[in-house]
């Protein structure tokens, strides 16, 4: 448990690997998506817009290289980090050739200052090939593979045509395991449909499946999106701040004590975000839930024996 907070959280947990404060420093990698480009569909999930999270800078004329010497001036003097993670944020970061994928990660390794990459990807777009090339950096890097997951429940997931199942993340993370690459899980609280009970059994579920981390992240609606135009027809309701804040307590109540917290809510883009507004008061967000913990005497992993 980190001092002060009632989970593990990222930060603390770089800084006892590397004895200093480490940062993350987004990276648009130019990649797109199975989901985007025809393989499984055009349209994407449904509160996915063609940004796909991304900064753009890619397309821009930026490279890898151009992105991360920026991110690294404006992170030292914010957060005066001695050390970088280059995460390859945007669309699917594994979905390319591997001579692609080799190039794209190999520069950002060789930017000074960079201690290891993270990896954000689909757990349907990995494959034997992607992980040896990921596990021959772990050896001299920390090396974060991010699975977006969302939810355990394959209806939930049909309905925000992720294009995935469940089981197709729980072989990814089986097929990660042993290598010396850490493993992070995203999953999204307040999917169409999806009642607390149901945001709970995701939770011990991945809590059972013996992941290094975890991003929790509150679905929020993206102008331009499927879950835009349900939301503008009534056919969806946005979590309450109140109501996320507890639903956060919920599931960190059910992750093991040592899982890696590595975010607990988004950062909409403030001209893309349709509602709900409460999503971009980041810092009362987290007071919150900070403050939700303590109002509930809970912690990170109180219930996790209860789970087995």
């Amino acid at each position: 448990m980190t001092a002060n907070k009632r989970y593990h959280d990222l930060n603390r947990f770089l800084r006892e690997r590397f004895g200093c404060r480490i940062q993350k420093i987004t990276v648009d990698a130019g990649f797109t998506c199975p989901n985007r480009d025809g393989t499984l569909g055009y349209r994407g999930c449904i509160y996915c817009n063609a940004r796909g999270s991304g900064t753009g800078a890619f397309a821009r004329g930026l490279s890898i290289r151009e992105q991360i010497e920026a991110g690294k001036v404006a992170l030292a003097r914010r957060y005066k980090a001695k050390g970088f993670i280059a995460y390859f944020q945007a669309f699917t970061n594994t979905y390319a050739p591997i001579d692609v994928l080799r190039r794209r990660y190999e520069e950002a390794l060789a930017v000074p200052g960079v201690v290891g990459l993270a990896i954000g990807t689909r757990p349907d777009c990995v494959d034997a090939a992607v992980l040896d090339l990921l596990q021959s950096y772990a050896r001299d890097y920390m090396v974060w593979i991010e699975y977006g997951l969302q939810s355990i429940h394959d209806a939930t997931l049909a309905a925000i045509r992720r294009g995935h199942d469940c089981a197709a993340f729980c072989r990814a993370v089986e097929a990660t395991r042993g290598r010396g690459i850490l493993t992070c899980a995203h999953i999204i609280l307040g999917l169409p449909g999806e009642t607390d009970g149901q945001m709970r059994q995701t939770a011990r579920a991945v809590a059972a499946l013996g992941l290094d981390g975890i991003k929790i992240h509150l679905l929020y609606v993206v102008r331009g999106t499927e879950l835009d135009r349900l939301y503008r027809r009534g056919g969806y309701r946005c979590l309450g701040q109140s109501e996320y804040a507890d639903r956060v307590c919920d599931v960190l109540e059910r992750l093991p004590p040592r899982m890696v917290i590595q975010r607990l809510t988004g950062d909409p883009h403030p001209d893309e975000l349709v509602a709900p507004d409460w999503a971009l008061q980041k810092r009362a967000t987290l007071d919150l839930i900070h403050a939700r913990l303590e109002q509930r005497e809970t912690w990170q992993g109180r219930l996790y024996a209860d789970n087995r």
